[in-house]
């Protein structure tokens, strides 16, 4: 782990406790400073719970520091809050090739194994790992499940979940990664990646006062 890593998560710690815990969380924020709204508002793959999706990319750095604080602030959230990650190419054949490896790794099941070991290879290590060949030679290295991770890497199944991501970002409209939305609705923002997890739970807890809201009206009429 990087030092620019290890205080970003030493500033993540202290600024978040999680969604609920602290009144600084529960804050409005700033439209255009601390979030902004997704226009139109998108559905949800979650009826019923609130949905924070982090589009990313295994090629973008950022979302490489991104990881540690979103993988130990995702462990900390409420049971009503559904978390998703939606790797994004933004017509970079790398940056397509390693949204396809997501899939992949997820229909091999070794996406919890390798996940994180991913951004490490390309990041630290500096892997070449940008086409099926090398990915797959550096899954079955690595201990995963080569053969399934090239069959799935070249399966409809995961061609189609490629396409629908890129598809799901232009209509989210996001323009850089890592970015979090929270329920369709709003996407966080910050000065740093700690700041906008930060503002990423203070929309949890917007959203959550919404719903209420929403349920206390439908229930007296």
């Amino acid at each position: 782990m990087s030092i620019r890593t290890s205080l970003l998560l030493a500033l993540c710690v202290l600024a978040s406790a999680g969604p609920g815990m602290s009144a600084a969380v529960h804050a409005q924020g700033v439209e255009g400073t601390d979030y902004r709204k997704i226009g139109p508002p998108q559905p949800t793959d979650s009826p019923g719970k609130i949905e924070v999706i982090e589009f990313f990319s295994y090629m973008c750095p950022h979302c490489n520091e991104f990881y540690p604080l979103v993988s130990i602030w995702e462990a900390k959230l409420p049971r009503n809050v559904v978390f998703r990650r939606v790797p994004v190419g933004f017509n970079r054949p790398g940056w397509i090739n390693l949204a396809r490896a997501y899939y992949a790794l997820q229909a091999s099941g070794d996406l919890g194994k390798l996940d994180g070991a991913l951004f490490y290879a390309i990041h630290e290590q500096h892997l070449q790992l940008f086409d099926e060949p090398s990915l797959a030679d550096w899954v079955g290295k690595s201990g995963g499940h080569a053969e399934q991770f090239a069959a799935a890497y070249a399966s409809f199944g995961v061609n189609n979940q490629t396409v629908q991501a890129d598809q799901m970002a232009e209509k989210y409209g996001i323009e850089a990664v890592p970015t979090m939305t929270v329920n369709g609705e709003y996407q966080a923002m910050g000065k740093n990646l700690a700041e906008m997890l930060l503002n990423t739970d203070r929309l949890i807890a917007r959203a959550q006062t919404e719903a209420h809201a929403a349920g206390a009206t439908a229930k007296h009429k």
